[in-house]
């Protein structure tokens, strides 16, 4: 499975896209995680100081947001699944 990472995330992390050994069955939280143990330099700009998704981070899983329209950490992948995770945008 892989993650994309956009703007500052992406240059963070020195890349685009990640590949995470997750797969599907596998939960929302085990692809994050593994993002963040493949790049720990994100973590403090994507966790706050209890470890929680920073308000501002948007995550998505096929472009909508898994904790608005699935079951947060608790979603199950399914084989095709996108991942992506953006910071804030603005824009002019």
């Amino acid at each position: 499975m892989k993650w994309k990472l956009f703007a500052n995330l992406a240059e963070t992390a020195g890349t685009k896209e990640v590949e995470v050994e997750a797969g599907p069955g596998d939960t929302f939280r085990e692809a994050f995680d593994q993002l963040l143990d493949t790049h720990p330099e994100l973590q403090s700009e994507v966790l706050d100081e209890e470890g929680e998704l920073r308000d501002h981070i948007r995550v998505l899983r096929n472009d909508h947001n898994p904790f608005v329209t699935d079951d947060g950490y608790d979603t199950r992948l399914e084989d095709g699944d996108e991942l992506a995770l953006f910071p804030p945008v603005s824009g002019g």
